[in-house]
């Protein structure tokens, strides 16, 4: 059973360029969040129309799911450029997309939205952003805290969009899943404002996902600015 729950708020923007969504399937659950750049009308459609590509598809059980995930961002990627020449509006988008089949789970991202992989009471792995922040941290210029505080954390590299040939990163499990195993599945605005030890804390004190995401939200609403990107979260446990 994967328990799964998803939040988004405009924090402290006036609209939520922020999208969320997920679906059960007979073999598991495909999860997806994107966080959208260009402004009103522009951001929040190219979010909706990522996370409403990714699960329009039906999902089936496939022996290959990061091709899966790949077509799926590679056909939300084309929606986004169909957009912007209708709208006449560069409209962007990060994404992260996981997908859990039977006791594998294959994800993919684009840009600064992450993912968390909780196994084994420990965090397994973490997305890389595709950020000239992130780049910098990786060169031994700032700390991996000072990626959210960066000059250039939202200055991203890649994103769907972009014109340029479309290229996710993508990740799997190299063991299978057990009961106690997590994801977590966020945009920039939640990530920026909490720790990873306190993603880890806050999963070990909790056997439910609504619980999980709440114990964080607590955290990070204390700290957020008045002005505050969009946050959103995704989270799901194996039970």
């Amino acid at each position: 059973m994967i328990d799964i729950y998803s939040f988004t708020s405009p924090g402290g923007r006036e609209y939520n360029e922020d999208s969320v969504g997920f679906a059960y399937t007979p073999y598991g659950a495909v999860l997806v969040a994107a966080d959208g750049l260009g402004g009103h009308r522009g951001g929040d459609i190219a979010s909706k129309t990522v996370v409403d590509t990714v699960l329009a598809e039906p999902i089936e059980d496939t022996k290959n799911d990061k091709d899966w995930i790949k077509r799926r961002l590679e056909a939300a990627d084309r929606e986004i450029l169909d957009q912007q020449a209708a709208r006449a509006n560069k409209m962007k988008s990060t994404v992260v997309a996981l997908k859990i089949n039977g006791t594998k789970a294959t994800w993919a991202h684009v840009g600064d939205s992450r993912l968390y992989y909780i196994h084994n009471s420990r965090i397994e792995a973490v997305t890389e952003d595709h950020s000239v922040a992130f780049k910098k941290y990786r060169a031994g210029e700032i700390s991996r805290e000072e990626i959210a505080t960066d000059e250039d954390q939202s200055s991203l590299l890649r994103s769907l969009g972009s014109r340029s040939k479309l290229k996710p990163d993508f990740g799997e499990t190299t063991e299978p899943l057990t009961a106690g195993d997590g994801f977590l599945l966020c945009s920039d605005g939640f990530w920026e404002y909490i720790k990873d030890q306190e993603i880890l804390f806050d999963f070990l004190k909790t056997n439910n996902a609504q619980a999980w995401s709440e114990l964080m939200m607590l955290r990070v609403i204390e700290r957020l600015k008045d002005d505050s990107d969009n946050l959103s979260v995704i989270t799901a446990m194996i039970r």
